[in-house]
């Protein structure tokens, strides 16, 4: 039985998320600003971008997504039936904790046989995703599978899908700013068939 005295409230699980985050970003920006740079980068030059993970790593990216589109990039969420096939100089935006997720690494290996660039979301460089990246963001989180607490006190790969949430945040942020847009100018691109 959980002794209830010993429960954080509401408020303390707020503030420990927003403390670990805020973490993962110092890191992120010390660790991986060039790999960050490079990945924006590389999305700003693709023809098409297409998204890819698995769960809420997943869902992270199709917010990417989204705002990609509102951007008014030619962006596809992996697995949709209107995504094409991917193509050379076409960049695929993967998340994976530990980098070995088995659909994503096919992908990965799919898009960089036909000269797509892969940009990898992860823990583990040395993965077999992070090794067919062409750029790798590193992101210092727990794995999902990490039960130690060591890296987050969170549940399973809460941190991590996290942290791809507000990296696809931060790379939108930089490439709406490079572009120029005006915030009324991508507003027309929101979804009106609700």
């Amino acid at each position: 039985m959980t002794d209830t005295a010993t429960i954080p409230g509401t408020t303390d699980a707020l503030d420990l998320i927003l403390s670990e985050n805020s973490r993962v970003a110092d890191a992120l920006g010390a660790a991986s600003a060039s790999s960050l740079d490079d990945a924006a980068g590389l999305l700003a030059a693709a023809p098409r971008i297409f998204v890819l993970g698995a769960g809420r790593s997943g869902l992270a990216l199709k917010m990417t997504a989204m705002r990609l589109m509102h951007l008014g990039r030619t962006v596809h969420v992996v697995g949709e039936v209107t995504t094409p096939a991917i193509a050379s100089n076409d960049v695929l935006l993967v998340a994976s904790g530990s980098g070995t997720t088995g659909a994503i690494v096919r992908a990965a290996e799919t898009a960089h046989g036909v000269g797509a660039s892969i940009v990898a979301l992860t823990t583990a460089p040395d993965s077999p995703l992070g090794r067919v990246a062409a750029v790798t963001v590193v992101i210092p989180a727990a794995a999902k599978q990490d039960h130690a607490g060591q890296m987050s006190a969170q549940y399973s790969g809460g941190l991590f899908e996290q942290a791809v949430l507000l990296v696809g945040d931060a790379l939108f942020h930089t490439l709406w700013h490079r572009s120029g847009a005006t915030a009324a100018e991508l507003w027309p691109r929101h979804a009106n068939l609700e």
